[in-house]
């Protein structure tokens, strides 16, 4: 069954919620986290998560957190 226009917003909608719940949890923010507007206007897949931009104190945060998770 193929998801309504309305349903693929959600499940974008909640999977940016969750995931800038779970960077926060580890002290990054990306500021321009959000759903990709040209993808989500499509009507198959689902739409696609727009990372953004973020600033070199973000990218070394991200970095080291990724760090150590692969390293512990």
């Amino acid at each position: 069954m193929a998801l309504s226009p309305k349903e693929r917003m959600q499940a974008a909608e909640d999977a940016v919620r969750q995931l800038e719940q779970a960077l926060s949890g580890v002290g990054v923010t990306f500021p321009s986290l959000g759903v990709d507007g040209v993808s989500a206007a499509g009507l198959y897949g689902l739409p696609l998560v727009d990372l953004g931009r973020c600033n070199l104190d973000t990218a070394l945060r991200l970095a080291a957190v990724l760090h150590e998770r692969a390293h512990p």
